[in-house]
């Protein structure tokens, strides 16, 4: 089974200085059909404008990923990081026991656009740690990119979830091909430009609700950046 999830069904939130799309009930958007899928809870897109930013504010039993799309994020906390995410950069903070941290954009002139994501750990109250790792355009370029899991490993952030990330960019013929669990469920994002899954076409913004399916297959991509998510049932 695959649900379509449209862009435009998306909450949507103005603050002025954040402007937010949000995939999953977060904040002041509430839609119970739409709590999380899986151990997914949220992914949000942001817009943060120059020198604008979230201030300091906690976290507790989380895992939390950032995907900067463009301009950067800047990011301290409570351990002790203090840190840049430029586009290219995986951050991934677990809140365990409980951090607290702010995320600022330092630019004069440029937003920062990023994808923010919530999963459910599987380990709770775990003393709170922090990774970022820097994948190249060139490990995305035609397939798909193992960015973050349970395992950890070279190039790859380690989450404490039962889940694995993966990110890939698919233009022209370029297609891929990933293997499922039917009893497990998946989700995909589209960050940018068209692509085909299981023949199913989509736009930015778009998501795939996927469950009791045994694979993805992945085409037909236009400038296309996408996020797939194996995911707990």
């Amino acid at each position: 089974m695959i649900i379509l999830r449209k862009s435009q069904d998306r909450g949507y939130a103005d603050h002025g200085w954040l402007k937010s799309f949000h995939s999953f009930s977060f904040a002041n958007y509430h839609d119970p059909r739409f709590m999380g899928w899986g151990n997914l809870r949220v992914i949000n897109e942001d817009r943060v404008a120059a020198g604008m930013g979230f201030g300091k504010h906690g976290h507790r039993n989380m895992e939390i990923i950032s995907y900067v799309l463009s301009g950067e994020l800047a990011h301290e906390d409570s351990m002790g990081n203090v840190k840049g995410i430029p586009p290219g950069d995986v951050q991934r903070m677990s809140a365990g026991s409980g951090v607290t941290h702010s995320e600022f954009n330092h630019a004069k002139d440029q937003t920062t656009h990023f994808l923010q994501i919530w999963i459910e750990p599987n380990v709770f109250d775990i003393e709170p740690s922090y990774e970022q790792q820097t994948i190249s355009a060139s490990e995305k370029d035609g397939k798909l990119r193992l960015i973050a899991s349970s395992n950890g490993g070279d190039g790859i952030v380690k989450i404490h979830a039962d889940a694995e990330v993966y990110a890939g960019t698919f233009n022209g013929s370029q297609s891929a091909k990933i293997d499922l669990d039917p009893n497990r469920k998946a989700y995909a994002h589209l960050i940018r430009g068209t692509l085909s899954i299981n023949g199913q076409s989509m736009v930015g913004g778009d998501a795939l609700l996927i469950e009791n399916e045994s694979n993805l297959n992945i085409s037909n991509g236009t400038n296309a950046e996408v996020l797939i998510f194996d995911l707990s049932h």
